[in-house]
């Protein structure tokens, strides 16, 4: 009996012993795969994680897999049942077929922060079926989240998170409410940057502690019965702009559990209610910001003795900062800017803050003394307040953290009486309009990365000891709008942006150093010529000249700076052509060279600029035909050339897709010739549609850099900022065009400006032009167009500037809406127009026009008494009164008022010709 109980120990410690070496030799051989399947980049591991470190590394067969970095074994069976690889540098795919899905009894799978960007995440993970934790989280993973994802019903965390963008991870409305149906043990879920766009189901595990649900794209009302899960301690439905939503109106079944919660962006149009201070009394951070709140902040918010992190930023929020609130025992960061809170800053009565955001609001009175005492704090930003008094540096001058320090556009005077120190860790300081007359207080600051000091009074030069000690650290020097008068050079040698506009700079154009991409000296006096040296800043993003008196030619080599988008030099006395050296690599955007003295034609290497939206060559002297190759930019929005010696009919190419993108064109004050160009109103797609959506287009720099270009609308001309936006204009005026105007032109409904006037247009206003139901100024003056104003005009009612003034119009004007609103001077020199305001009535004005037969009425005698005064007026007193005096002493005068009115007709159309070649010569020689 004894012996078979040896042999049956011997037997099962033998199997066992077999089924832990048999997992064990497979199990190797499926992980080696699996690492030999990706390439090892550390770099490719992203900034959050704590200690990257690439696990793989230490996997080779001399040792037991389950003694690799990264890999857990279950004690009595060697199965796999853990795998960490998160942020271990792996570069590569997993599909269907990996290695690792045959690691079946896994309970335990972290992938996190590595590089899997052309993955999707595949259906195989759904037979994991024993998994417990799955994280693939910051993987860059994209495609649509597989439905096999909610088979995994063992699942107590889940976490798909990702950096939101449209290409990346998706889940079907569907998937997302059978996930949180069939995931009934989950604690975590955290599907950040996921595209769901959904509402927000019901079901929801009552086990959830942590619900991640930022940036999905959520919309509709938030279920209050979120706010009452037993166990939530995280609930983070942040950036979903559409979702909306009230507060609870009683406790939270969730508030002594609540740590964390994140509602940014929601939409909550109500106050702050009061019961939040008393309800949350765990929370540690709080995010409210952009929520539509309003009224004042609850006095109970300072009852939140936990808080660490509290945003209330970008509301409608008024009255006064909570006593107390400031000085909460854990308080580590506050963010009230952007509301419209007023008062004084009460004394800080605690040391924990770190960060302090209080900019955008009406806060006034003295800074606090006790913000010397906020020894840990590394930001303070109080711009845009109404601070007043003089403040010395020596207020933070114990901050020996402090590394952003924001006090612009305040009511303060900013001292050194005492002399003291900067912290070495400031890197940002901005103290825009803060009545600064001089750099000295900056001589201790001397590893500063940003400065902001525009909008001060600043005269002279800038002393030799700022760019010494600033020669190695700063990337962004804002000075402008102060009253420099010297820049001899900027020996910045790590310098990335400088922005000189609206100073008081002469001479010759200082050059910064090559690493600069974004170089602004606008508005000031510089008056030579700009130095080919300027080509070897290759890195240039925006290099702005504008407005100054710089002179000579463009230097060619411009053109071939690939990183360049935007390049300014309207308003200078440039001379000479364009540079015709742009190249097929050219990322450039914009191009302003109006208001020079440029010559020549306009380069067709310009068509190598596959990115430009916006050129503005107007008001130049340039000698070319239209340049019609432009239209196979496929980006261009606005092309402006009005102000030249441009020539010549406008003929389009038999390209399909020309123009597709354009809005604003500007040809005014030119020779072209011939009909307008129906061929290229066909290619005007972007003006034929209506895009609400339209906004000007973004790009690095932006901030200080805005497009703009000389419109004429409403009857003046004027600089557009943001044109993009504003204006959809074709101005046309000014030329010797000819011929009927094309009834394609009504099909341009996006337009806003239409100006096709002085010119030598005839036939009728084709009544396709009552279908521009967004013009604003529509401008057919000093034509020869004939016939009835179309009825249709009646229907315009965005109108503003109307004006059909000098051309041969007759008939009944159009009323109602709009042209209501119109003067005489819109109609004038049109002898054949009746009605308002040209007269009380549309009815029979003169009795040229009434019957030819049969007595003459009482009525038709005043007319013609009235015609004949007229008359008078325009062919002389006496010959008027002699025709007065005729006109009555007759029976019948009809025959010699016939003569007479096509008589005066001519001699006023000869004047009025007369007068528009004056005008015409008098413009051309002013230019």
């Amino acid at each position: 009996m004894g012996y078979a109980v040896m042999l049956l120990i011997v037997f099962f410690c033998h199997e066992v012993s077999s089924i832990s070496i048999l997992p064990h030799k497979h199990q190797t051989i499926s992980l080696l795969k699996f690492k030999q399947s990706f390439t090892i980049h550390p770099s490719a591991v992203t900034d959050y994680c704590p200690k990257p470190y690439p696990k793989t590394s230490s996997w080779n067969t001399s040792r037991d897999c389950c003694s690799w970095d990264g890999v857990v074994c279950d004690d009595i069976t060697g199965h796999v049942i853990e795998l960490d690889l998160g942020c271990s540098g792996l570069v590569g795919t997993i599909d269907f077929n990996s290695s690792l899905f045959q690691l079946s009894h896994l309970q335990r799978l972290d992938l996190t922060r590595n590089n899997f960007s052309n993955s999707h995440i595949s259906p195989e993970f759904g037979k994991f079926s024993s998994l417990k934790h799955l994280d693939l989280s910051y993987s860059y993973f994209s495609g649509q989240v597989p439905s096999e994802i909610s088979h995994l019903s063992k699942l107590h965390s889940l976490r798909l998170s990702t950096i939101y963008d449209s290409n990346a991870l998706r889940l079907t409305t569907h998937d997302f409410k059978s996930l949180l149906q069939n995931l009934t043990q989950l604690r975590e879920l955290h599907l950040f940057g996921i595209n769901i766009s959904s509402t927000i189901p019901l079901n929801f595990s009552s086990h959830l502690t942590t619900l991640r649900l930022s940036e999905t794209g959520l919309y509709g009302i938030i279920p209050e019965s979120l706010f009452h899960l037993p166990n939530l301690e995280t609930l983070d439905l942040g950036f979903n702009y559409e979702l909306s939503g009230y507060f609870p109106k009683t406790k939270w079944n969730s508030s002594a559990s609540l740590i964390h919660l994140n509602l940014h962006g929601m939409n909550f149009s109500d106050n702050l209610p009061e019961s939040l201070g008393y309800h949350l009394t765990s929370l540690r951070s709080l995010d409210l910001a952009y929520c539509n709140l309003r009224g004042p902040i609850p006095e109970s918010l300072s009852n939140l003795i936990r808080i660490e992190y509290l945003k209330l930023n970008g509301n409608s929020l008024n009255g006064t900062i909570p006593p107390g609130m400031l000085s909460l025992p854990s308080l580590k960061g506050i963010e009230l800017s952007f509301n419209h809170l007023s008062g004084p800053l009460e004394d800080f009565k605690s040391n924990s803050l770190i960060w302090i955001s209080l900019e955008g609001n009406q806060l006034q009175g003295h800074l606090p003394h006790s913000i010397q005492n906020l020894v840990n704090l590394t930001d303070l930003i109080l711009s845009f307040n109404n601070f007043s008094g003089r403040v010395d540096v020596s207020l933070f001058s114990n901050l020996k953290l402090l590394s952003y320090l924001s006090l612009s556009y305040n009511n303060i005077s900013l001292t050194n009486d005492n002399k003291v120190t900067w912290a070495e860790s400031l890197d940002t300081l901005e103290l825009v309009a803060c009545e600064l007359k001089e750099l000295e207080f900056l001589r201790s600051a001397k590893k500063l990365q940003l400065l902001d000091l525009s909008n001060n009074k600043i005269q002279g030069r800038i002393p030799d000891w700022a760019w010494s000690n600033w020669m190695f650290s700063l990337h962004t020097l804002n000075i402008s709008h102060n009253m420099l008068t010297s820049v001899d050079s900027i020996p910045l040698q790590s310098l990335d942006t400088i922005d000189l506009r609206f100073n008081l700079l002469q001479g010759s154009l200082p050059i910064p150093p090559n690493s600069t991409k974004y170089f602004f000296i606008s508005q000031n006096n510089l008056t030579e010529e700009i130095p080919s040296s300027i080509c070897n800043l290759t890195s240039l993003v925006m290099l702005d000249l504008a407005r100054n008196n710089l002179k000579g030619a463009i230097p060619q080599c411009l053109g071939s700076i690939t990183a360049l988008q935007v390049l300014d030099m309207r308003l200078n006395n440039l001379s000479g052509n364009i540079p015709t050296t742009f190249i097929n690599e050219s990322s450039l955007s914009r191009l302003n060279l109006h208001g020079n003295k440029l010559e020549g034609k306009i380069p067709q290497s310009l068509t190598n600029c596959k990115q430009l939206e916006v050129l503005d060559l107007g008001d130049n002297h340039l000698n070319d035909t239209f340049p019609v190759w432009l239209g196979t930019l496929p980006k261009l929005k606005v092309l402006s050339l009005r102000f030249n010696k441009l020539h010549g009919p406008i003929r389009t190419s038999r390209i399909e897709n020309m123009f597709p993108e354009l809005r604003i064109i500007d040809l005014s004050y030119n020779a072209f010739s011939g009909n307008l160009p129906s061929s290229l109103f066909q290619h005007l797609k972007a003006m034929t549609t209506l895009d609400p959506s339209m906004e000007a287009s973004r790009y690095g720099g932006d901030q200080y850099y805005q497009d703009s270009i000389a419109v004429v609308s409403k009857g003046y001309e004027r600089e557009v900022v943001r044109i993009l936006f504003l204006y959809t204009t074709i101005d046309l005026s000014n030329n010797k065009f000819e011929g009927h105007i094309p009834t394609i032109m009504g099909d341009l409904i996006a337009l806003r400006v239409l100006n096709i006037s002085h010119n030598g247009l005839e036939g009728p206003i084709p009544s396709s032009l009552g279908s521009l139901s967004l013009v604003e100024s529509l401008d057919l003056s000093s034509n020869h167009l004939v016939g009835k104003i179309p009825a249709q005009f009646a229907s315009l009612t965005s109108l503003e500037v109307f004006n059909l003034s000098y051309n041969h119009l007759e008939g009944c004007i159009p009323q109602g809406n709009q042209l209501q609103t119109f003067e005489n001077n819109s109609y004038e020199g049109n002898d054949g127009l009746r009605g308002f305001p040209v007269t009380k009535s549309c009815g029979t004005t003169y009795a040229v026009y009434g019957q030819l037969d049969g007595e003459e009425s009482n009525s038709e005698f005043l007319s013609d008494f009235r015609k004949a005064a007229l008359m008078g007026y325009g062919s002389g007193l006496c010959i008027g009164i002699s025709i007065v005096y005729f006109m009555m002493s007759t029976g019948k005068p009809i025959w010699f008022a016939r003569i007479i009115v096509k008589l005066e007709h001519k001699i006023m159309m000869g004047r009025r010709k007369k007068q528009r070649r004056q005008r015409n010569c008098r413009r051309r020689n002013n230019h």
